[in-house]
């Protein structure tokens, strides 16, 4: 089985963002980059437990980017990849990197594509599904379970309100949540080799975006705390009717 696993590169959760441009883009400047944890640790991971227990034989990763996303990348291969492609180019659309995705992924026979279920900076959930439908392949979306039988994968997924246990043929799309495997540390013997694993830069086929960011706009600054007399539950309820409108 070849399996390919779909890598984003996302700021780190602890940077502070800085608008500039009227709020049209971020401050890249100083900002440090990280892989997408739904693609690391869930997609990448299982992928790679798939190859260590025999079922796969290959473990490729894709990314859209350019030059500065490479560090990102071999962060993946040190974790267990065996080589890399760098789709040569940025992209807000999830439709367009769906498809610079797919226009690779066409002639390279992958039975099983994985990806996280979203990625942390713009959360849209979206690349997995649109990637299967250009590829004509079955999606199954939001896994927290991942087991192959021969040619059929069984999935568990979560729905509104439990869980669904789906089986399907491969090849397929699955997105990847938390349960689908433990995260894992690169350790020294994979950072050196991600050195010298391949990391090919395809140039992406030509497509236009069907939507484009206008602004960005943060969140409210959080309100301090206020402290209330334990023995004053009417001010405790005034505040949390009037003020928190809670109640």
């Amino acid at each position: 089985m070849k399996i390919l696993v779909c890598i984003s590169q996302v700021p780190d959760t602890s940077t502070k963002v800085v608008l500039k441009g009227n709020d049209t883009t971020i401050e890249s400047a100083g900002v440090s980059y990280i892989i997408n944890p739904y693609d690391e640790w869930y997609a990448l991971i299982r992928a790679i437990e798939l190859k260590e227990s025999g079922v796969a034989s290959d473990v490729d990763l894709v990314t859209v980017g350019k030059a500065n996303t490479e560090p990102v990348i071999r962060k993946a291969l040190a974790l267990g990849g065996d080589k890399a492609i760098r789709i040569d180019a940025e992209s807000t659309d999830p439709y367009l990197t769906a498809v610079y995705i797919a226009e690779y992924a066409k002639s390279m026979d992958y039975d099983l594509i994985l990806c996280g279920k979203e990625s942390i900076d713009y959360n849209n959930g979206s690349v997995g599904s649109m990637l299967a439908a250009l590829l004509d392949m079955d999606y199954i979306g939001f896994a927290t379970e991942i087991k192959t039988e021969g040619n059929t994968a069984v999935v568990k997924r979560e729905i509104e309100g439990g869980e669904e246990t789906d089986s399907c043929k491969f090849p397929l799309v699955i997105s990847c949540q938390k349960g689908v495997a433990e995260a894992r540390i690169a350790n020294m013997r994979g950072i050196m080799a991600a050195r010298t694993r391949p990391l090919t830069v395809v140039t992406p086929a030509v497509d236009d975006a069907l939507t484009s960011i206008l602004s960005y706009e943060l969140p409210p600054a959080k309100a301090g705390v206020r402290l209330i007399d334990p023995a004053d539950m009417d001010e405790l309820v005034e505040l949390l009717h009037a003020e928190a409108k809670v109640i």
